[in-house]
């Protein structure tokens, strides 16, 4: 027998990576039971935004919590699903996972502030923010069907294209079902600046992913 040297101090990254993230959803469930105990149920009753949606919409620790268990696990959904998707992309350096969150951020940062640059252009910072909160409320709903999603591919089936389309289908329908949501709460304010709105939803919130998509297609 050939003895094959094993390093029991190697730790699988996605694994730790994964872990991590959990961390901050069980102390958001902790710290905050009863905000979470209605969040958990958001896609199916509004109770969560009608509680939460006047006071501390965007700057506080539930937010940051989920906020940053989003961005860890879309990143890591976005890199396990590339090579997945594309023939041409067998598999993807652990490098590149670092850049995927970067561009998320960075993305993400300059989204709002130019959403928050609109409402003081327009005086409407509250109504912004209020979409603003529902918006990220239904986004960081939408990072627990990723988190399924990333253990589904990395332990159970991997380089599953069900499972990706699936996570996609239910993030996709979630979000819809938020954007609803503020569709029919903001009918006045969006009616008054539909111009804008619609350039807007062009320009930041539609154009990203066909520029991703052509991206990727080359």
């Amino acid at each position: 027998m050939i003895p094959i040297p094993r390093n029991p101090d190697i730790i699988d990254w996605i694994t730790v990576l994964l872990f991590f993230s959990l961390i901050f959803v069980v102390v958001a469930k902790n710290v905050f039971y009863m905000r979470f105990s209605n969040f958990i149920i958001l896609p199916f009753n509004n109770k969560y935004i009608f509680m939460y949606n006047k006071k501390e919409r965007l700057i506080n620790w539930f937010n940051l919590f989920f906020g940053i268990f989003l961005v860890i696990n879309l990143s890591l959904f976005i890199y396990l699903g590339i090579p997945i998707l594309f023939a041409s992309v067998t598999t993807l350096a652990p490098i590149v996972y670092p850049l995927i969150i970067g561009s998320i951020v960075l993305y993400v940062f300059f989204k709002l502030i130019i959403q928050m640059g609109n409402g003081y252009i327009f005086n409407s910072q509250k109504v912004i923010s209020e979409i603003i909160f529902k918006k990220i409320s239904y986004l960081n709903y939408s990072g627990m069907i990723m988190f399924i999603a990333n253990i589904l591919l990395v332990y159970i089936f991997k380089e599953s294209k069900i499972v990706v389309y699936t996570a996609v289908l239910f993030i996709v329908l979630v979000n819809v079902i938020g954007w609803i949501t503020i569709l029919r709460n903001h009918q006045k304010f969006i009616t008054s600046y539909f111009f804008y709105f619609i350039l807007y939803l062009c320009a930041l919130e539609i154009a990203p992913f066909i520029l991703i998509g052509s991206y990727l297609k080359d």
